[in-house]
């Protein structure tokens, strides 16, 4: 059994669901052709990724580290679940889409207020990861950059570095078609990962 509920138990259970997907199924809805007869061929972040489905394997295809388990629950969520929708140029916070006024609290705390203090006290550190992190300068906030997450789906990390009556901030924008493409949950550990990926930079 498992050790580790908390990430092991999801991970396990999506790993099982996709050792049985139907790749043209996967295909259609994804609009890519990440099938190559053996394993799937995606993007994540800049970095590509093979995944064999039974017996279950990823190999990053760029030589790196092989991410860790929610980034590997979140690459099966998408090619089980996910679609290609396509971005009609707006922009949409958390709360802003489906079910996320009822995840906003634990949302603010996971990402919100974990990139502030990660990145807006360290605004020079933060710029240069970014743009070794594959980050395009978003043009506002007091530093801000933005990603391509996976497929059509883009994401953007603004800080406002604070003062003397106002602490560091952060927030995050998602391309409108997050709203229909993503469940609440997943865009919180959408947030969780690119803070990682940056972090990773610094």
């Amino acid at each position: 059994m498992p050790e580790n509920h908390k990430e092991e138990v999801p991970f396990a259970h999506y790993a099982a669901l996709f050792a049985a997907l139907d790749p043209k199924d996967a295909q259609v809805r994804l609009g890519e052709e990440i099938w190559d007869g053996e394993r799937y061929d995606v993007n994540l972040l800049g970095r590509r990724y093979a995944l064999t489905p039974e017996p279950y394997a990823l190999e990053p295809l760029d030589g790196g580290k092989t991410p860790p388990l929610p980034a590997q629950t979140f690459l099966l969520r998408y090619l089980l679940e996910g679609r290609d929708l396509p971005w009609l140029g707006q922009w949409k916070t958390f709360r802003e889409m489906p079910w996320g006024e009822l995840y906003i609290q634990p949302y603010t705390g996971r990402v919100l207020t974990r990139a502030a203090f990660t990145f807006a006290t360290r605004l020079p550190a933060f710029q240069k990861a970014a743009q070794a992190a594959g980050g395009e300068p978003a043009g506002h906030g007091d530093a801000g950059y933005q990603f391509q997450l996976i497929g059509p789906y883009r994401m953007q990390l603004l800080l406002w570095a604070g003062d003397e009556e106002f602490p560091p901030s952060a927030q995050v924008l998602y391309s409108d078609n997050f709203s229909s493409g993503f469940k609440a949950e997943d865009r919180v550990v959408a947030g969780d990962l690119l803070i990682s990926h940056i972090k990773s930079f610094m």
